[in-house]
């Protein structure tokens, strides 16, 4: 069993909502053929893939059931975690509903819980735009309630990935985010300070497009922090090992 991330899919397969990628430059070329061919090359039955963040391009759940059908219909088990453009979300008993209507069976959620998944516990969160950074946000955005809000469920989350950690002392609590906690010089102090309190070592993001000169990894408060865009990973499941 193995553990593998991608971030960023941003499905579009039902033809009435398409909104490709492909828009975007060559990089992100014939990008849902290449994510399905090098998932289906590395990921098997046994294993989990960890998706922090803008799946689908769906407005709407049931928008997004051809998205999700896909994903479904691809092998491994997959954990999804909210990215900015996941207009689709619900709740999570909408969401239960809905699957069990369509028999999507391999199909879970990182939202105010955790995961046990082989030798790691997964928590996480979507997070925000950086302390620094709230011209960024959207207009109608309230920055600090949004910021407030994102503190509160990674503290849930990680709370939760504790619970389990005392059953499993051995096993290493990894956080998968949309939004990077820190980046280009600018933090998310709450979510920093969370990470700190709670020993994190290592923390996986997406969210960030179009820069491919950068490192893989960063070190920043004594954090790992992994960049797994999916344009940046060339569209291919990163291992978390």
């Amino acid at each position: 069993m193995s553990l593998f991330t991608i971030a960023d899919l941003h499905l579009s397969t039902l033809d009435s909502t398409n909104k490709s990628m492909e828009v975007f430059g060559k990089s992100w070329a014939d990008y849902m053929t290449r994510i399905e061919n090098n998932w289906r090359h590395l990921v098997s039955d046994d294993d989990t893939v960890v998706i922090p963040g803008d799946i689908s391009w769906a407005l709407s759940l049931e928008e997004a059931e051809s998205d999700l059908r896909f994903l479904d219909s691809l092998p491994g088990k997959k954990i999804l975690g909210k990215g900015n453009h996941d207009f689709w979300w619900c709740t999570m008993r909408k969401h239960q509903a809905f699957f069990e209507k369509c028999e999507i069976k391999t199909i879970s959620f990182l939202f105010n819980n955790a995961h046990e998944v082989d030798n790691y516990i997964i928590a996480g969160t979507r997070g925000w735009y950086n302390d620094e950074d709230a011209a960024n946000a959207p207009d109608n955005a309230d920055f600090l309630k949004l910021t407030n809000r994102e503190n509160l469920r990674l503290k849930t989350s990680l709370e939760e990935a504790r619970k389990l950690q005392e059953a499993s002392p051995e096993k290493e609590i990894i956080v998968f985010m949309h939004f990077p906690p820190f980046w280009n010089g600018k933090a998310s102090e709450g979510l920093i300070e969370l990470l700190k309190e709670y020993g994190i070592k290592r923390l996986y993001f997406g969210h960030i497009h179009g820069n491919y000169s950068i490192a893989p990894r960063f070190i920043y408060e004594g954090i790992e922090m992994n960049i797994v865009s999916a344009d940046y990973l060339k569209f291919i499941p990163k291992a978390v090992n």
